[in-house]
């Protein structure tokens, strides 16, 4: 898990993103809406059910991608690759740190969520680590010795029953990318953890 991680954008990017973008049409989200039930769909696919040039297809994707709207990455599993160690990580930081907590672990290879929270907890980090081994050592030697952390509460992830990245086409109905018909399916992984 090296730098095999493409950079993800922080809250404030992507709430830029958004203005950047400009509001999106019906067009613009029934792309986005395809290409979350298939993100290897063809845009003359799309075009073909949107009734639209596949060149459009092309240049609003690019424009989605360019304004941060969009991001089109292959998702592996990692508990079928070799990481067979998955967490949640609740974190109390000293008041005034969670910014600094937050950009120091998403620069971690083993993040892959990291999220500022009001709540119990001051950050919410998932981690995906090879083993219980590499797991501890993340955590004592590196976790907890970022300037700010307080305390940490570990959750390791048992069974994954539900992963979905379809929000608004059949996983969590939102409103924001709503359009007639576009349902598709959440990834449903039931492997127990090792």
């Amino acid at each position: 898990m090296d730098d095999q991680h493409p950079a993800t954008p922080g809250a404030s990017a992507l709430r830029s993103a958004r203005v950047a973008a400009g509001p999106l049409d019906d067009i613009d989200r029934r792309i986005i809406a395809a290409l979350q039930a298939d993100g290897r769909r063809a845009y003359s696919q799309i075009a073909e059910d949107l009734g639209i040039p596949a060149s459009s297809v092309r240049y609003r994707v690019q424009r989605l991608e360019e304004t941060g709207v969009l991001q089109i990455v292959g998702i592996a599993n990692p508990l079928t690759i070799g990481f067979d160690r998955l967490a949640m990580i609740g974190m109390r930081v000293r008041p005034g740190t969670a910014h600094q907590v937050c950009c120091e672990l998403r620069e971690l290879p083993e993040t892959s969520y990291v999220v500022m929270t009001a709540g119990q907890y001051d950050v919410m980090v998932e981690v995906i680590c090879r083993d219980t081994s590499h797991f501890t050592d993340l955590l004592n030697r590196r976790l907890h010795l970022i300037d700010g952390v307080v305390s940490t509460d570990s959750f390791f992830v048992l069974e994954v029953h539900k992963l979905a990245y379809g929000w608004g086409v059949g996983g969590v109905e939102t409103g924001l990318l709503d359009t007639p018909g576009a349902h598709g399916n959440g990834a449903l992984d039931q492997r127990p953890a090792r």
